[in-house]
């Protein structure tokens, strides 16, 4: 553990004190602090006017992409154009994903320091619980692996794709962007950050293998109903004790989740106060930041809700037209494990690698395993749980060959963390680790050609 030179009342302080004894700025030298907008109520060419610009210079061009947002809802109501419908509405959902990321930025500003923390990247993974929720909504049960109409395969590739995807591109591209801009010396970050993320995220990984496992190490013991041995030892009976053993490892994974959140917001040493710590004067373009103007907290509530509301309408349309997309020759893993998460965290992406660019390594950093760990022990396991309330069988049995990239994707990441320290190179081979992935998951046959998990008649 690295040493720590707080003095003895700050090692007892909690995390979510409000007092901040730090110097601010005020608006008498023409700098609001932190989220303060100096204004109230909503104003709508302000609202406007702030929402377009956008956290950063990236995530602004991003809001070029509007005009798609309207094309893509006409074009649902009033053509058979499955693929354009796709492919606009995936389009569509970036800009509106970028919105939701900047007000839940400024809502988070208007918060005590690690409370805002924790809010951001909750509000981060709104889009993929919305996500994982209409998939589920959409499954219809008694189709078999790989039929119309079975969206199991494609929320579990989802599940992995979005863990794999911040831990491999977004960490990698992070690394790249923070190790081009100082490219004479490596970035260097708290080793809380690796021994709480590499943590977490091997416990995860634990639990979301442990169904897969155990189905691996059954499956060809069970006999047919009817036998004379082992007759209660069934497939049928083996598939019921995955949705059981699923289900309940999603109730202690989310318990894991509530032990990290008070774990962040208690302990003295916790991964945010580290953060806070080593980069509250790193940012390059800290000065240019708190310059710019604000939402208030009506107008960053509006954003919130505008975005949710069409978050949800795109996802909708795009969900329904998964299966042609499919039939025209994307396979469901590819779909699930690079395509449908890509989208999905892409305001995440942007937010990361503009801090990283910034200097801000800590806070940039967490932006890619804070989610990760909440895909894994939240989001992954609501979804469970939403199909054992809308009777689906959702369950945590992975293809092996995921759950092998998880788990090897998570050694790689750990390794790179270890030393404290980042380069641009070590965020290339990461993004090439990405690229491989996505290759193989190009090439992985569909769940009703092979698959090492497939679902018996009548579950």
């Amino acid at each position: 553990m690295p040493s720590h030179s707080a003095s003895p009342d700050h090692e007892t302080s909690a995390l979510l004190d409000t007092h901040n004894t730090r110097n601010t700025h005020t608006f008498s030298d023409g700098i609001a602090h932190e989220g303060e907008s100096g204004r109230s109520g909503f104003h709508i060419r302000h609202f406007m006017a702030v929402s377009f610009r956008s956290s950063s210079y990236i995530s602004q061009l991003v809001n070029f992409l509007w005009p798609i947002v309207p094309v893509a809802i006409i074009l649902s109501l009033t053509t058979q154009a499955h693929l354009w419908i796709f492919a606009t509405s995936y389009a569509a959902m970036v800009p509106a994903a970028n919105l939701l990321g900047f007000a839940g930025q400024e809502f988070a500003r208007k918060t005590p320091k690690v409370a805002g923390i924790l809010i951001e990247t909750t509000f981060g993974s709104i889009v993929e619980i919305i996500l994982f929720l209409v998939l589920i909504a959409k499954h219809r049960t008694g189709e078999g692996n790989g039929d119309e109409g079975n969206m199991i395969p494609i929320i579990q590739a989802a599940i992995l794709g979005s863990i794999l995807t911040n831990l491999l591109l977004c960490l990698g591209m992070c690394f790249f962007a923070g190790g081009i801009r100082k490219h004479s010396s490596n970035q260097k970050f708290h080793a809380i950050v690796s021994e709480v993320g590499s943590g977490l995220l091997l416990v995860a990984a634990f639990g979301l293998s442990i169904p897969s496992a155990f189905y691996s190490a059954l499956k060809t013991e069970t006999v047919k109903a009817g036998s004379k041995h082992h007759e209660k030892f069934t497939s049928g009976k083996l598939h019921h004790d995955i949705l059981n053993i699923s289900r309940t490892t999603s109730v202690v994974l989310i318990v894991a989740f509530a032990l990290y959140l008070i774990y962040c917001c208690t302990s003295a040493h916790s991964l945010f106060d580290e953060v806070i710590e080593q980069d509250e004067h790193a940012d390059l373009d800290h000065a240019e930041d708190m310059k710019k103007p604000k939402l208030t907290m009506t107008e960053a509530l509006i954003a919130v809700t505008i975005s949710i509301a069409l978050i949800i309408v795109l996802l909708v349309i795009l969900v329904d037209r998964i299966e042609h997309v499919v039939h025209a020759g994307v396979p469901d893993q590819f779909l699930g494990l690079i395509l449908l998460p890509l989208v999905e965290k892409a305001a995440e992406h942007l937010t990361a690698i503009d801090e990283a660019w910034d200097g801000v390594m800590n806070v940039a950093i967490y932006h890619c395993l804070g989610p990760s760990i909440q895909t894994a022990l939240l989001n992954a396991p609501i979804v469970v749980l939403a199909g054992w309330v809308l009777a689906k069988p959702m369950d945590l049995n992975f293809e092996i060959f995921m759950i092998g990239l998880l788990v090897l994707s998570i050694l790689v990441v750990g390794n790179f963390l270890r030393d404290q320290e980042s380069n641009w190179l070590e965020g290339a081979l990461l993004v090439i680790v990405y690229v491989v992935i996505a290759i193989a998951s190009w090439y992985y046959p569909n769940p009703d050609q092979a698959t090492s998990n497939a679902l018996g008649p009548g579950v």
